[in-house]
């Protein structure tokens, strides 16, 4: 089994349909025998140029652990969900996994640091 991480962009049209969309092609990775390792919502998010008349995008990126025959048929899914408007697919290599490894172990270090500091600076002004 290989590492590969996909991030798909879904038109923003069709908010309300983004969810049902992501779980369709997690469970296409499922059935195929994939396991997925970390899953990402960055939300809606400005795309760098307009495509198909669309200044904005819902992007979700999946971790997962596939054979590479997978691959093609989860890319060809992509191509028919009309709701796709962009994705890529890349094989990670011993440094990417590597990477994303120290990214989903720090997801919310600096959230944590953030809360720590704040509840550092009140406890001081509670003090004075």
């Amino acid at each position: 089994m290989n590492n590969y991480e996909t991030v798909f962009i879904l038109t923003p049209v069709l908010s309300d349909q983004m969810k049902e969309a992501v779980e369709k092609f997690k469970n296409l990775l499922t059935d195929q025998g994939a396991e997925i390792v970390n899953e990402e919502d960055w939300g809606l998010r400005k795309l760098a140029y307009p495509i198909d008349k669309k200044t904005t995008g819902f992007y979700t990126f999946l971790e997962f652990n596939a054979e590479p025959a997978v691959i093609d048929k989860l890319e060809i899914n992509f191509r028919r969900d009309e709701r796709v408007i962009r994705f890529l697919t890349v094989k990670q290599d011993k440094f990417a996994l590597e990477y994303a490894e120290k990214r989903r172990n720090n997801k919310g270090g600096k959230k944590q640091e953030a809360r720590g500091a704040k509840a550092e600076v009140e406890s001081k002004e509670k003090e004075n």
